[in-house]
């Protein structure tokens, strides 16, 4: 159980409170301190599958929580940015991505209990998805238009701003679309029951 790949999967979990944290604090940096433990936590996830696969370490208890430890992540994220930038072109795309979680989450325990899990694995666009939706999240959390050193450089943030936005966006169309191929899928199975 106390594999390399789960450690990093349990450091991760553990980064999350300490990412609310970092959020809320009222120091110039925060955002930014928010930005990069998230990038810490999304390098670790990539990392923990990597390492599962090269070492040959994977297990049930690491296929069970590293998406527990994924899901936990993202959906404190969005969470925080519905009540950081509250408005609803933020708020409204938050929901619908967590709601897909916890659809998909309950689709694929039903699924697993009908002994047909593989009909709803993850899919390509899946992936697409949480691309988009990392990047997107970090972009927002990071909000690098009030980033003193960008400012100071001249850097172009307006680019930044629109690239987080644009694939918070796409991820929301990948989440819809991604969650209506997996329920085509199942749809078979959740006639017959």
């Amino acid at each position: 159980m106390w594999t390399i790949p789960n450690q990093i999967t349990l450091f991760r979990i553990i980064l999350i409170p300490i990412f609310i944290i970092v959020f809320y604090l009222p120091i110039s940096w925060n955002n930014f301190g928010a930005f990069a433990i998230f990038w810490l936590a999304a390098i670790s996830d990539a990392l923990d599958g990597y390492l599962a696969r090269k070492l040959n370490q994977s297990s049930a208890f690491g296929a069970f929580i590293d998406p527990v430890a994924d899901k936990l992540m993202v959906a404190a994220a969005l969470i925080m940015l519905a009540d950081d930038y509250g408005v609803w072109y933020i708020s409204i795309p938050a929901m619908i991505m967590i709601a897909r979680e916890i659809f998909i989450s309950a689709l694929r325990e039903f699924m697993s209990s009908r002994g047909k899990r593989d009909v709803i694995a993850v899919s390509t666009m899946g992936k697409y998805k949480t691309a988009a939706q990392m990047l997107g999240i970090m972009g927002l959390i990071w909000q690098p238009d009030y980033d003193i050193p960008l400012i100071i450089f001249n850097f172009p943030w307006e680019i930044l701003m629109f690239a987080a936005y644009g694939f918070y966006f796409v991820a929301t169309i990948l989440t819809v679309w991604s969650m209506m191929s997996y329920f085509k899928a199942a749809w078979p199975e959740l006639k017959s029951s």
